[in-house]
């Protein structure tokens, strides 16, 4: 067995120390959620925690690893009977990202279940990591189904497995560690409410600590056990530590004033629920202990909402994830005792035993100081600073090119999908075959039984009865009776746009109609699961500012920033967006693309514009390829060129307006294309 890097020999990172340390003294906090950049030491930090955590003792043989003091009386190897104990080390479970239900939560034999009646389970992850550490790298990229199952074990303290009315529990409970990084994709915030805390890791810019960092990997690398055991003692003083902290948590008091400031922090940031004051009651006591005191303080509570608040304010993906410690101080004075005995000449204290401050979690640091994004600073009518290389003189700079608007106001959009049935990742968007969803059919297992039909196994099994010397009152069911549910659900897609940012869309109040017409679809995008991309073509040559990510929040950052002007190649375009597409067909050839073109249809620039977006367009179709052209045409005179777009296309047009869910003019449409049809 490899030997693990020493979590006190790993530089800086005091809030992802902290909060692992925290978890570690009191499990009931709810686990950690670590995001940053990748080569943050994430993985690391948390492969290390197992070292420290305290032994276990478990009963002989039992694949749940009951506690012998307390067996679970539910536990499937069970009843134990009176033995003694064996210890053994804390376990580290890792959770891949493309695991599957079964090997989360076990497996239960249908086949035995039905003609034997027996409950034949083999375990999953969750009861390999009981009373252990469960790490989940990338959780961000991990299936809804499969986090909800997560969470809700690590919340109950138990797994349960159901196939059919036949049903096995277990205990589960678990330190829970998950890292992402945000570039790659957010989580819902409904299970970012599931992490008790959150912490914010970044690399070092900070020289020495930077030249620190690459010695120390340097001597492990060369050396495993040598370096281990230069830092065998910290390790030892580290592991009493946490082994103290948790036998003075119990008596730790939570006083009636600490509470109150707790209950008002929340309230001050309108945080959903009630589950944050729990975890930030829970995380106070947690500080307390870990200092080696009985009663909270104040200094805790601010520490403690610092790594419980960050990641519940946030309301939809283009939230920056923070706290502003200013107004937290503010609250914490008020909801004090008037006869506060703090040192007014120590407002921002540090956590008690925390490492060496780092400000708390939760809040990313800005690399070039702070910076308000444009839309929260500027209106349509106030230009954005003009860029480093933009000239000295007044009015447009060279080339045509105007400088970035604010996007105007999202709002909710219609529904757009993707016509026919897919077999892609699971969302919200466009029909597809699912794991879970509404059943449809039944077929032959050709792997593992995952879903049983009952109905079709039970009718394929009933002909075979007297054949097969049925004598009693149970049904005699062979594997090849088994038949699996087919089941239509939702799934994700890839949703490429396309976006005008030529001069023909530089008008100020159009421009930042269309991006807050984009902003409004990447958000929806957000909320159904999907990859999104984004190419822009201006001047002589279309971009791709975005290749396709699940970074929803990366999009509308480049979106923020784009820049208008000059000629309109429409045909680049969408020649830029056919690469795009041809490449993620072949990366990932089960999601199926929703191409999205925002123009005024209008094609300059070159030989024969007109034509040549024509057959660009016409390639799309000739591909299959789902298609939608919103029309940013304005004014009394329309041309219909977006129209024409979207025909080559074999897509449909809709208008800014009608793209509103609530649009009158779309219902209107809606309703005569129904007229039509009929």
């Amino acid at each position: 067995m490899s030997t693990p890097y020493p979590f006190t020999a790993i530089v800086g990172q005091d809030d992802l120390r902290l909060g692992l340390l925290l978890n570690a003294v009191s499990p009931a906090v709810g686990g950690v959620l670590v995001r940053g950049e990748k080569g943050t030491a994430k993985s690391t930090a948390v492969r290390a925690l197992a070292a420290l955590m305290p032994e276990v003792p478990v009963v002989p043989g039992c694949r749940f690893s009951c506690d012998p003091g307390s067996p679970d009386p539910a536990c499937p190897d069970g009843p134990h009977a009176e033995a003694a104990g064996v210890s053994r080390a804390a376990r580290t479970v890792e959770l891949p990202v493309g695991a599957s239900e079964d090997r989360l939560v076990g497996a239960l034999d249908i086949e035995r279940a039905l003609s034997e009646g027996v409950k034949a389970f083999e375990p999953g992850l969750l009861a390999d990591a009981h009373r252990g550490i469960l790490y989940v790298d990338e959780v961000n990229l991990l299936h809804d189904h499969l986090v909800d199952l997560l969470l809700d074990a690590a919340a109950m303290g138990a797994s349960y497995v159901e196939r059919e009315g036949v049903s096995v529990r277990h205990a589960a409970r678990f330190l829970l560690v998950g890292t992402m990084n945000p570039e790659e994709g957010e989580l819902r915030p409904q299970l970012l409410d599931r992490f008790g805390l959150t912490v914010e890791v970044s690399a070092s810019r900070d020289t020495d600590e930077r030249v620190e960092v690459v010695r120390r990997r340097l001597a492990y690398d060369d050396d495993p056990g040598g370096f281990a055991a230069r830092w065998a003692e910290e390790e030892g003083a580290l592991r009493e530590r946490i082994a103290a902290a948790r036998v003075l948590l119990p008596r730790v008091v939570l006083g009636d004033g600490v509470l109150r400031q707790i209950a008002a922090t929340c309230a001050a940031f309108e945080v959903d629920g009630m589950r944050a004051d729990i975890v930030m009651a829970r995380t106070a006591t947690a500080l307390a202990a870990w200092a080696g005191r009985e009663e909270v303080t104040a200094d805790d509570v601010r520490q403690a909402a610092l790594l419980a608040l960050p990641h519940r304010r946030r309301r939809n993906p283009f939230d920056a994830p923070g706290l502003d410690e200013d107004k937290l101080d503010q609250t914490l004075d008020e909801a004090g005792p008037q006869e506060d005995g703090t040192d007014d000449d120590d407002p921002d204290p540090g956590p008690d035993g925390g490492g060496d401050g780092g400000g708390g979690g939760g809040v990313p640091p800005q690399a070039d100081g702070d910076r308000t994004p444009p839309s929260a600073s500027q209106s349509d009518d106030t230009p954005s600073p003009a860029p480093k290389s933009a000239p000295d003189t007044p009015g447009r700079p060279a080339g045509g090119e105007q400088q970035p608007v604010a996007a105007a106001e999202p709002f909710r959009t219609k529904m757009l999908s993707v016509p026919g049935l897919g077999e892609g990742a699971a969302g919200r968007r466009s029909r597809a075959r699912t794991e879970h969803g509404r059943t449809t059919g039944a077929v032959r297992p050709q792997g593992a039984l995952t879903k049983l039909h009952l109905a079709a196994t039970v009718q394929a099994a009933a002909p075979h009865q007297r054949a097969r010397g049925r004598a009693g009152r149970g049904l005699v069911v062979r594997r090849d009776d088994l038949r699996q549910a087919t089941r239509e659900g939702r799934e994700g897609n890839l949703v490429l746009f396309v976006v005008d940012a030529s001069g023909s869309m530089a008008a100020r109040q159009r421009m930042s109609a269309v991006k807050g017409a984009v902003l409004s679809l990447l958000m929806d995008a957000y909320q159904r699961r999907d990859k999104v991309g984004l190419v822009t073509f201006r001047g002589k040559e279309a971009d791709v500012a975005l290749p396709p990510t699940s970074s929803v929040d990366a999009a509308a950052a480049r979106l923020e920033s784009l820049p208008t002007g000059g000629r309109t190649p429409l045909a680049a375009g969408l020649l830029k967006a056919h690469d795009v597409l041809r490449v993620e067909r072949l990366r990932d050839p089960s999601r199926r693309p929703l191409l999205v073109v925002v123009t005024d249809g209008r094609a300059t620039g070159g030989p024969e514009p007109v034509a040549l977006a024509g057959r660009a367009g016409r390639l799309h179709r000739s591909e299959g390829t789902a298609s939608v052209v919103v029309d940013c045409e304005s004014g009394y005179v329309r041309l219909g060129l977006a129209g024409e777009l979207a025909r080559e296309l074999g897509g449909t047009a809709v208008t800014l307006d009608e793209l509103r869910a609530d649009s009158i003019a779309g219902l209107v449409k809606d309703v005569t294309a129904a007229g039509r049809a009929a």
